[in-house]
This record gives structure tokens, sequence and C-alpha cells, in this order.
């Protein structure tokens, strides 16, 4: 039913997991429950040389929390000096003056910050950490005066979804440069909490709708929607490089331990970094193979805009049902 994606040499984005230690306990966070040994500095480095040599462009730092690792800027001049362009996900709470020097000094080209609410209160208790609005908020601001790129995420769910546009101003107000409206995953801490996080299909439809519409309007800041899902709709986003989900097809994800997952949300491991080639996982992984040739199932079958989103987010589809190919518990269209 759908033709056969055209995948890139090697990925283009490197999403990888330093650490899974986090000073937070946030509430949909897909890490919390994870454990796994880190990686030392000199085998982080050996790594960096091995995907380097097939000329991976972006590599961004997540976790847990990227700055717990006392090696990180040390990580980041070295990964620059590679030829990468290193960005990093934050929750800001560790992001002082001293922390977006160095960031500045290593070479980060982004940092975003973790922000999910304009009021403070509602972010902290979503993040369980008093404070931690104003930390991020703060930290925004030392990246900002150090000339730091900035975007702001935002994870929707039910404690925000309809004061996306105060985040989106709020977003502005910080000199972001962009804002990322993430949908919404139910993988570690976020299937606990699904049924109090997250929202049913026509209420994601409706938040779409609108998000769409703002973004088709907004000219201060740059707003990215990253679901398939919203391919169904007719005002829909920009074109894609690829189609459906982008895990496995433009990106992969790196464990602390130097594992190999499709994305930060599938925790299948396809290989591991200190004794597979990369290229080879790429070109011949048979999870990464299934993932980019779906097949639908159930209302897929006979839905219009399967060609388009396929199936929608993959991630969501494997937590709720431990299929690629189910379609995503998300998704508003309905049979036939």
């Amino acid at each position: 039913m759908n033709s056969k994606p055209k995948i890139p040499f090697s990925p283009i984005t490197i999403n990888w997991t330093l650490t899974f230690r986090c000073n937070f306990l946030c509430r949909h966070c897909y890490s919390r429950p994870e454990k796994a040994e880190e990686l030392e500095t000199g085998q982080v480095k050996e790594i960096m040389r091995k995907v380097a040599e097939y000329k991976v462009p972006f590599i961004n730092f997540g976790g847990g929390e990227p700055l717990l690792r006392k090696d990180l800027f040390e990580l980041t001049s070295y990964a620059t000096g590679l030829g990468y362009n290193v960005s990093m996900n934050t929750n800001g709470f560790l992001m002082d003056a001293d922390a977006a020097r160095k960031a500045k000094e290593s070479g980060f080209k982004t940092v975003g910050i973790s922000i999910d609410s304009t009021d403070p209160e509602t972010h902290d208790t979503f993040r369980n950490v008093k404070g931690s609005h104003k930390r991020a908020t703060d930290a925004a601001k030392y990246l900002r005066d150090e000339g730091v790129r900035l975007t702001i995420s935002s994870v929707i769910c039910r404690i925000n979804h309809h004061e996306f546009d105060a985040l989106v101003q709020q977003a502005k107000d910080l000199g972001a440069e962009q804002i990322s409206l993430h949908n919404f995953k139910c993988t570690g801490l976020g299937m606990t909490n699904k049924d109090e996080l997250d929202l049913d299909p026509k209420e994601w439809l409706d938040f779409y709708m609108k998000a769409i519409e703002l973004r088709s309007k907004e000219t201060g800041i740059r707003i990215s929607l990253d679901d398939p899902i919203t391919a169904s709709i007719h005002k829909s986003p920009e074109k894609a490089i690829v189609k459906g989900s982008t895990c496995g097809k433009l990106s992969l994800n790196i464990r602390a331990n130097g594992d190999v997952t499709p994305c930060g949300f599938i925790p299948v491991v396809i290989g591991n970094l200190l004794k597979d080639d990369l290229k080879d996982l790429w070109d011949n992984s048979d999870v990464l193979g299934k993932m980019r040739n779906k097949e639908p199932k159930e209302k897929c079958k006979t839905c219009k805009h399967y060609e388009e989103c396929l199936g929608g987010c993959t991630a969501r589809a494997y937590a709720m049902t431990g299929d690629f190919n189910s379609p995503d518990p998300h998704c508003w269209v309905k049979k036939g």
C-alpha cells in the first residue's frame, strides 16, 4: 500500500541519552524507570569518532539530565571538533550563568529548556521539583545572554493543552527561536500516569486544529509539531522529509551504555556501538526494516490518510500494543 521510504545514507540526528540519572521526577518521563551503566568519557569519545566516519551531522544530548555528567562540556567540545552540530535538552535547573558560559564556549549550537506551563505551581507539580519553573526561565535568560540559540520544549497533555498559545507567548518572551509542542508518549512514567495526563483522540484533534492555525499566523517564533497523525488534517504541516514517524528513518537513539534503539520511546535494542558498526545497524537491522516498511492494520487498512501518516506515531503504537503496525492510539480518524 505504501511505497518504500527513501532513507538517507546514515542518520541525520543521533539522540544520545548520556545518563538516566536525573534531579527531577517528571510525571511523564520515559526514562526515569530506566537503569544502565554509563559509558566513561573515553568510551563516549570512541563512539563519537566511529559515528563521525558516516558524516552524521547532528548530536542531541538528553537524558535523564545531561548536566549531571561532569564531562558534558568536555564531550561537547570534542564532538564539535569532530564536526558535529551539538544540541541538548535540559530541565534547566542546573543551567546557571557559569554553565551557560560553558555551553557557549564548548560549542553548543542549541539548548532546549523544558517548560510545561506558564503557571509556576503547575509546572513545578508536573516536574515534582519546587522552584523548577523559575530555574528554567532563569536558565533561558542565561543562555540568551550568552548568545546560545534557545528553544523551549513543552509536553502537551491534560495540564496545558488549553493554554498552548500562552506557552508560545512565554517562549517568545524568553527569547526562544523555536517552541516544540511535543505529543504525550505513554512510555515509562508516561504509561504509569497515562489515564490522568493523556488526552483522548477528540481532544488531540481539537488541540492540533488550533495549534496548526496559530502556527500559520505566528511570525515571531517557529512552532514545531512533531506528530505524524496531523497529516490527516487538511491544514496540515509543512512538507516532511519522510512520511510517518522519523525514528529509525532520520534518527537513532543511543542509551547511556552505548545500546542503540530506534528512538528513546522504543526500548528495543538493535546493537551497541562499542562493538557494532553504525552503518551496519542502519542498513541491516530487522527492527528498523519493520519500522520503515509498516503494514496497515485495523482501521489503517481503509484510511485515505495512511499514505501520509503511515499509522501515526510508531512509539505510541508499540507502547500500547507491542506492534509497530497498530494504529496510533491518539488517532481521531474513524474506520472507513
